[in-house]
């Protein structure tokens, strides 16, 4: 799929009250960091992305182009919304270089319904809803999808399982054997509650976060490089 291009200009005014200005005109702050330059902050319309954004997550390139100028290929790291009615921001974008590898966290999806629960009566549990991965931005899934309908009580699927669909480019740095989904019977769900599994910290190469719904207000992410201390 043709990457999308994202219009940018550079914002020289910073603060609160710049922000929700910016937001009135329907723009949104962003800030461009990464590749070990400094950071530059931005401003952008979210209409021109925002849909793809959605419909493919975090795991999306696009083409950053500043007044006009060379674009630049980069990765939303930190989206943030309002948490009522979800418009963006505020929004982080990371720099990326085609020819490095990067660690992102590509989501789990589902497919089909399990036999164990259709037949059997279980309940299909979700222990790992994304997967951290390792691989060139180019090679970077937008989800794994996983067939559950063979699934019977008792069985389960792992990041082997999943290591097998992702294939020789993608890299999963979980433990082969973690269990990412199982069908159990209805009576042990009932007297124990299914844990989340905690998901690992990723090493090198860079790792591109996950955005969070916040205040209406600009907020740093963590482990930016050379971000102003005032937005």
């Amino acid at each position: 799929m043709e990457r999308l291009v994202i219009e940018a200009e550079v914002r020289t005014e910073r603060g609160k009250h710049e922000a929700r200005r910016l937001r009135r005109t329907g723009k949104v702050p962003a800030i461009l960091y990464g590749a070990g330059q400094e950071a530059v902050s931005l401003s952008l319309h979210p209409k021109q992305f925002e849909g793809r954004l959605r419909a493919q997550g975090q795991t999306t390139i696009f083409d950053l182009r500043i007044s006009g100028g060379e674009s630049t290929p980069v990765m939303v790291a930190d989206p943030q919304y309002e948490p009522v009615r979800g418009t963006l921001l505020h929004v982080d974008l990371h720099r990326i270089a085609m020819d490095r590898k990067l660690h992102v966290a590509v989501p789990v999806a589902m497919q089909g319904e399990p036999r164990g629960v259709k037949q059997q009566g279980g309940v299909l549990e979700l222990l790992l809803r994304e997967v951290e991965a390792e691989c060139f931005p180019a090679d970077i899934p937008a989800r794994l999808p996983v067939d559950v309908t063979g699934l019977a009580v008792g069985e389960s699927i792992r990041i082997s399982d999943l290591q097998i669909l992702a294939g020789d480019r993608v890299r999963l740095l979980r433990e082969p054997t973690t269990i990412v989904c199982h069908v159990v019977a209805a009576k042990l769900v009932e007297e124990k509650p299914a844990v989340e599994v905690a998901a690992e910290a990723p090493a090198e190469p860079e790792v591109i976060k996950k955005g969070k719904a916040v205040a209406e207000e600009e907020a740093p992410a963590e482990g930016r490089e050379k971000r102003e201390k005032k937005e």
